[in-house]
């Protein structure tokens, strides 16, 4: 449905070294559903967007800074992967409290690959089952976290996936979490 999504507004936030079609992807998905996408970053500018974590991808226009923007501003929230992206995310307190203030206020936030990182990092994912990228399971568990290894997971307002294989399903799931929020 193209207006599925029609007067919402959904963050990615993101920053140097996101997996590129882990921003692309969702946000080509939210915006033909008629959700609004804006990027949400650590820097005004531009990011730099990566290929498999190896190979420059295309960069992409910042539209906020994280430090500019607050969970009232959206509807619902999406966390690419990339290994350096959500690493530099979980170590900016900013990126990390607008993380755990979405997850608090129970809005829809969708973390593919390496994404729920910064749910580990907020310290929101106990109690929750998700799915990641294979490598950062074991931070899920540590944090209390249950780990299940399936495309697309969804725990209440969390919303998770493996890898790119799995964007289909998880921007399917998370249009439908924003839609129903």
């Amino acid at each position: 449905m193209a207006d599925e999504l029609s007067g919402r507004k959904v963050a990615i936030l993101a920053t140097d070294g996101v997996e590129q079609v882990e921003l692309t992807g969702p946000r080509d998905a939210i915006e033909q559903a008629g959700g609004q996408v804006e990027v949400v970053s650590l820097h005004s500018g531009e990011i730099q967007a990566m290929n498999g974590d190896i190979d420059k991808g295309d960069r992409f226009p910042v539209d906020r800074e994280v430090t500019q923007v607050s969970v009232r501003d959206y509807d619902g929230l999406v966390l690419p992967g990339g290994t350096i992206n959500p690493d530099q995310l979980r170590s900016n307190g900013t990126a990390v409290a607008f993380v755990r203030d979405f997850v608090t206020a129970g809005k829809p936030v969708g973390a593919i690959c390496h994404g729920p990182w910064t749910l580990v990092e907020a310290d929101v994912v106990k109690g929750r089952q998700l799915t990641s990228y294979p490598s950062i399971r074991t931070d899920i568990r540590n944090a209390g976290g249950e780990v299940t290894d399936q495309e697309v997971v969804v725990d209440d307002n969390l919303v998770t996936s493996r890898n790119p294989k799995d964007l289909p399903a998880f921007q399917d799931a998370v249009i439908k979490a924003v839609a129903s929020s």
